[in-house]
């Protein structure tokens, strides 16, 4: 099946590309197309214009910024998997990213587009929730920023106006101490999407107790989500497997997990407290300077 017929633009700049969305309300982005481009090969989506921000060089880039890690919207998946700076600073974004479909999936898709498409099993959109993340906009000649928790408003759904551009997104950063992070995921195959995912980052203290914890859940309900009751309950505590569990088991209790053809809720919410529980033991681990298995 081939896509409906569309107008191409390439906008100059961001400012151009939100001008063009809000004279035309079926008007979409494109950066790298990896969601977009089956989805209107399958005539899922007809937009009437497509906008290409892809080549705009104010989009792509990853620096510091006020304590953050910046990454521009249209930064490519595979150059913020190889940054330095992203490696050293947001190690969990870094440690997440080679589960994202195959090596031409992440040389083409971008950091903002998998994003902005929001798809609840996306690695990208659970990360960004579990270390609450800032995303910047621009719409209508202002800049907004919007905490992640906030963003993502439900299944596929975003906060992002029609006639929006995201622009970056703000990383929390690691100052690389006794930091380690984990993530887990389970599909049919390596590239396929998530049943269930985890994501962990850890600070301990220099007697191995929790300093702080960020644990994410994703592609088990519309929209991924962070368990602070668990990081509540090992703070100032030794992280170990008899104590995390029941600890996870309790916070998912009141969690509604999606049902699908691929798996029951059942399925999804036995094992979204095994990956948890494993991203958080390999997140220890790694603080504590070992090497843990990489499943």
């Amino acid at each position: 099946m081939k896509s409906a017929p569309f107008d191409y633009h390439r906008p100059s700049d961001i400012d151009e590309a939100c001008a063009i969305l809000a004279a035309d309300g079926d008007a979409r982005i494109i950066a790298g197309g990896q969601s977009l481009v089956p989805m209107m090969a399958m005539r899922l989506v007809r937009p009437t214009q497509l906008v290409d921000i892809g080549r705009i060089p104010s989009l792509s880039y990853v620096r510091a910024h006020a304590g953050m890690i910046a990454i521009g919207a249209t930064t490519r998946q595979c150059a913020v998997e190889r940054d330095a700076l992203a490696r050293a600073h947001v190690p969990l974004l870094c440690k997440a990213l080679p589960w994202i479909g195959h090596a031409a999936t992440r040389a083409r898709g971008t950091i903002g587009g998998s994003l902005a498409h929001a798809d609840p099993a996306a690695e990208l959109v659970l990360v960004a929730i579990t270390l609450d993340a800032k995303l910047v906009y621009r719409a209508g000649g202002a800049t907004t920023e919007i905490s992640a928790s906030d963003f993502f408003t439900g299944l596929m759904t975003t906060a992002l106006p029609s006639h929006g551009c995201l622009a970056a997104i703000h990383f929390p950063a690691s100052d690389g101490g006794n930091v380690g992070v984990g993530f887990h995921e389970i599909n049919a195959r390596r590239s396929d999407f998530a049943f269930a995912s985890a994501a962990a980052q850890i600070v301990l203290d220099d007697d191995e107790t929790c300093r702080s914890l960020a644990l994410g859940i994703g592609a088990v309900t519309e929209v991924p989500f962070r368990l602070d009751a668990v990081a509540a309950r090992l703070q100032g505590r030794r992280i170990e497997e008899s104590t995390l569990r029941p600890a996870i088991r309790d916070a998912l209790g009141d969690v509604a997990p999606m049902s699908d053809l691929h798996a029951s809720a059942d399925y999804r919410r036995r094992a979204a407290t095994t990956l948890a529980v494993r991203a958080v033991m390999d997140a220890a681990a790694s603080a504590r300077g070992g090497n843990p298995h990489a499943h």
